[in-house]
């Protein structure tokens, strides 16, 4: 049985997450709010909320963790290609831009539009709200792709110290999101920021690079990171010398 989170209750500590024998391993808590003194208090002991269109707020603490060192993201060669691409058209036509803030709630709702099989995502109306705010305040960020003036492709996460915790990403022409990523795993890195939280295992985080670790590993790490000043300059910098 999990705890249930009144507005003013703390979380329970991380080590009574449920296991793998219990049927939902790293289910922490349910209830409680999206606020953003919820949500930050909840980043900086690596928990985070995940859950469905109707049901309460779950919180979560996985188990392994799936993180992203940003000097291991993978880039292959068609999208360093792109890549280049992107940065040469940055400098002359301008048909593609790259972005961070600009459209920080759009992202929120690309990230939630129906997929192609059909189905929705856990963004829910509440969540944009909650990291809405979060937003405001500084500490939730985007990185967008434009092309031809329209938003094709982007990620948002939240940003606290040098620890990035990443969202949800999404694409509409081919390798708009693994653009974004990449400008943002170079912007982090130039700031220092050495891991990207991807909360959760999936065969695509693992083709960028991403890979498991040990959840003590992850909160020690996350301990040291967020220890660091915010990152306030948000600006897209270039990948390619010219």
């Amino acid at each position: 049985m999990i705890p249930w989170l009144e507005l003013d209750s703390p979380f329970p500590d991380i080590s009574k997450a449920l296991t793998e024998e219990d049927g939902a391993a790293g289910l922490l808590a349910a209830g409680g709010d999206l606020s953003p003194r919820r949500l930050l208090d909840a980043y900086r002991h690596g928990i985070f909320p995940w859950f469905s269109e109707n049901q309460p707020i779950l919180w979560w603490s996985t188990d392994p963790r799936m993180v992203l060192k940003t000097e291991q993201f993978a880039v292959s060669a068609s999208l360093r290609k792109t890549l280049r691409k992107v940065h040469r058209s940055i400098a002359t036509d301008r048909r593609w831009q790259i972005r961070f803030d600009f459209a920080f709630e759009q992202v929120m709702r690309e990230c939630a539009a129906p997929r192609r099989d059909g189905a929705g995502t856990w963004i829910s109306e509440d969540i944009v709200s909650g990291y809405r705010a979060l937003h405001r305040l500084g500490y939730a960020h985007s990185a967008e792709v434009w092309l031809d003036g329209k938003l094709v492709g982007g990620a948002y996460g939240v940003s606290i110290g040098q620890m990035f915790y990443g969202e949800s990403m999404f694409t509409r022409v081919s390798d708009a999101s693994k653009i974004a990523l990449a400008y943002l795993v170079y912007f982090l890195r130039q700031h220092g920021v050495t891991m990207i939280d991807c909360q959760q295992q999936t065969d695509h985080l693992a083709s960028l690079g991403a890979q498991p670790i040990s959840r003590s590993e992850f909160l020690l790490h996350l301990k040291q990171a967020i220890a660091h000043p915010q990152i306030h300059n948000w600006r897209p910098v270039p990948l390619f010398a010219d």
